[in-house]
Formats: structure tokens, C-alpha cells, sequence
């Protein structure tokens, strides 16, 4: 089985981070390959970054050639996941949904750890779209930065203040808010006694099921193939 990680932006590091993480959950078997962008934000923060990162995410799988049995997208909260769902013939997995569907199963509400604030808005939104924004009791910011969170002392003080933030707002299991925090669940989950379930690992899991069970994107309505219709990628040719 081969599954294809997609970070949402330009920094080659966070992609190797990444990957790590996808590996350690992948079952023997199965190949993670990391694509990072060729254009696009070095880290998405707020809605024009989302925006930005999506289409260079699209643009990377349109023009990938390799062979891939499904996609994983390492964007949490990012937009896109219903662009690429119409793009590929496999299934899709986007960590946010993953993440989420995963804490429902483990708790009645769950509380997501991200980096700033100012990403509360966008995730908040994915988690409507994909139908589990219900049992959220909170989305807290760390004050970090994407690109602050390779300072692992400092990035676990910050995770661990959010997060009881989001276990005093009620929530019984947490969500690691940002691909970045990939295996900080190990490091924070005995200290704060709620389980922490990282969206990286939590997609590599279900799209391994998907492909086991031979299942992919339905094509009867919202996901249908898109409409034959030329489009323009990137600037006209000279």
C-alpha cells in the first residue's frame, strides 16, 4: 500500500517531520511518501495562507505521477480537501476529520491544541464540514507559531497551558492542532491524563482502512469528477 502525505506548505523540514510520524503509524507494508509544494505560504497561518496553500497542494498531486493507493493531507484546518477529493481516484483523508472522528470515539467532547489564535476560526469551520464540529468543547491557540514548534521544551510548556484550557472549556480527549506537533502526544499525554490523538497518525490509519476495505470517494454528487473545462494553472507561458 502506498499512501502520499501532503504538507500544506514549503518547508522541506516540517515535511521530513511529518513523514516521520506518518511512518511510525503505518502498518509493515505500507509506503509513506512526503510531497511538499513547489510554491505556496513556507507556513499557512490565517485564511489567505489557506487559501494559497490548498491550490499549490492540488497543483503538487495534479502533477505527481507516481503510483498511490491514497492521500493524506497534513494540513489541519487547511482548505482544499474537497478540491482534491474531486481531483483523485482514491480516497482522500484529511488529518483534521481523522483527528476529530478518532477523539469521538475515545471521549463525549474533545478539545484541539493549535498554534495561534488566529487559526481557532478556520478549524473551527473544517470541523463543521465535515459534520463533528458538535462534540468540540474548544479550539485553543498555544501562541506559537508553525514554524516556533521545533523547540520541543518550549513547544510542550505551551501545549500543556493550552490544554487545560481546553479541559477546564469540558473536553475529555485532545486533538494535536497542527501537523507540526506530530509525536508531542507521547511527551504530553501522561502528564495532562486525557488521551491525545494526532491527526498525522489518525489518517495514515483510516486511509489504510479505506484501501483495505476498497473504498474511495463516492462520485454521485458533491465529489463528482470535475467538469471537463480548460483551466489555467499558474502564469501564462511567454
Amino acid at each position: 500500500m502506498r499512501i502520499v502525505v501532503t504538507n500544506c506548505n514549503t518547508t522541506q523540514g516540517m515535511t521530513e517531520e511529518i513523514v516521520r510520524g506518518a511512518r511510525a503509524a503505518a502498518g509493515p507494508g505500507t509506503t509513506v511518501l512526503g510531497l511538499t509544494p513547489a510554491w505556496g505560504p513556507e507556513s499557512a497561518e490565517g485564511w489567505l495562507d489557506s487559501y494559497l496553500s490548498a491550490a499549490a497542494v492540488i497543483d503538487t498531486l495534479r502533477t505527481y505521477e507516481g503510483p498511490y493507493d491514497a492521500v493524506v493531507l497534513a494540513g489541519f484546518g487547511e482548505h482544499g480537501r474537497e478540491g482534491v477529493r474531486e481531483l483523485v481516484d482514491v480516497p482522500v483523508v484529511d488529518i483534521t476529520e481523522a483527528a476529530a472522528h478518532l477523539a469521538c470515539l475515545l471521549g463525549r467532547r474533545y478539545g484541539v491544541v493549535t498554534t495561534l489564535e488566529r487559526s481557532a476560526g478556520q478549524i473551527e469551520d473544517s470541523l463543521y464540514g465535515a459534520g463533528v464540529a458538535q462534540n468540540c468543547a474548544a479550539v485553543v491557540g498555544t501562541g506559537l507559531g508553525v514554524l516556533d514548534l521545533g523547540d520541543s521544551e518550549r513547544t510542550e510548556a505551551a501545549f500543556v497551558a493550552a490544554a487545560e484550557r481546553a479541559r477546564d472549556a469540558g473536553a475529555e480527549v485532545l486533538v494535536l492542532g497542527c501537523a507540526g506537533m506530530t509525536g508531542l502526544q507521547r511527551a504530553v499525554g501522561d502528564k495532562l491524563g486525557l488521551p491525545v490523538v494526532d491527526g498525522v497518525g489518525a489518517a495514515v490509519k483510516l486511509a489504510e482502512s479505506l484501501v483495505s476495505l476498497g473504498l474511495t470517494t463516492s462520485r454521485a454528487g458533491s465529489y463528482a469528477k470535475p467538469l471537463p473545462k480548460r483551466r489555467t494553472w499558474g502564469p501564462p507561458s511567454e
